[in-house]
């Protein structure tokens, strides 16, 4: 029997307005930054706005430390996003179904690296990095990345693990299949959607990420850096806000698409609990 939408209690219009008010006051910055990336005035923010040009966005494309910096990133999120499918697949299929002491600590110890704040995490790396006398570089911030992208993977990958029959994967072995036979006709299909979001997240998380990069990336200049380093620069402002445009919409977009491959798996997400 269908319900009846009308019968569904509604809350208060105060209510409703106090959530609107609070998204209004978390889009607006955004949308102040996509207005003035179309904004005829070069040196700095003015109201109103001066005209409407697309010229910014030319401008940006022809930036050759921008197009490095871009390219820089979209390297080290590839490498981060199969290091963290690996580490995040291996960690949610050894944890699945296994009651071992310390198993809750585990858990704790993957999540960790992306509950601590980025300072810590960055802190922590660039220390253990100089204690293994090992200079900042393109694999130190891969490095660094992996440790909180792990948690994304192994969260939807051990999500889907709990929500898929177990004797599914007994039935496969009873009938003669070997372990790698069983992963890849029966599991990997189980849990693919699981793969394809988390690693989109890790994806997302490793192109944006700037706190845990600046400590371990030396001298090396990714996309949230560069733009980190614009703001000194206010002759650059329109530039800059074409690239912040284009990096809000990147991220968004992979972030989107998670959401709608995970839908209704939320409830088995984490440590189990």
């Amino acid at each position: 029997m269908r319900s009846n939408s009308r019968d569904t209690p509604r809350a208060p219009w105060w209510l409703q307005g106090t959530a609107f008010a609070g998204l209004l006051f978390l889009h607006l910055p955004i949308a102040v930054i996509f207005l003035y990336a179309f904004n005829t005035e070069s040196s700095a923010y003015s109201f109103p706005l001066q005209g409407f040009t697309l010229r910014w966005i030319g401008v940006a494309a022809a930036n050759g430390e921008v197009l490095s910096a871009i390219w820089l990133s979209v390297k080290i999120a590839t490498l981060s996003t199969i290091g963290a499918l690996l580490l995040g697949t291996m960690a949610a299929g050894a944890l699945y179904r296994r009651q071992f002491p310390g198993k809750e600590s585990v858990t704790l110890m993957l999540i960790l690296p992306i509950a601590l704040p980025g300072i810590i995490t960055g802190l922590s790396l660039l220390s253990a990095f100089r204690l293994a006398n090992i200079s900042p570089s393109f694999w130190t911030i891969a490095i660094g990345h992996i440790t909180f992208c792990v948690v994304v993977v192994y969260n939807n990958v051990i999500a889907r693990f709990r929500r898929n029959s177990y004797s599914l994967i007994e039935a496969s072995m009873d009938l003669g299949a070997d372990r790698l036979q069983t992963f890849r006709y029966v599991v990997l299909p189980q849990i693919a959607t699981a793969l394809l979001a988390g690693g989109i997240l890790a994806f997302a998380l490793s192109f944006d990420e700037i706190i845990v990069t600046t400590f371990t990336a030396g001298n090396q200049v990714t996309l949230p850096i560069w733009l980190l380093n614009q703001l000194t620069r206010p002759r650059d402002v329109p530039v800059t806000n074409v690239v912040a445009m284009a990096v809000m919409l990147f991220t968004a977009l992979p972030i989107v698409a998670a959401y709608r491959l995970t839908r209704g798996t939320e409830d088995f997400a984490g440590s189990g609990k």
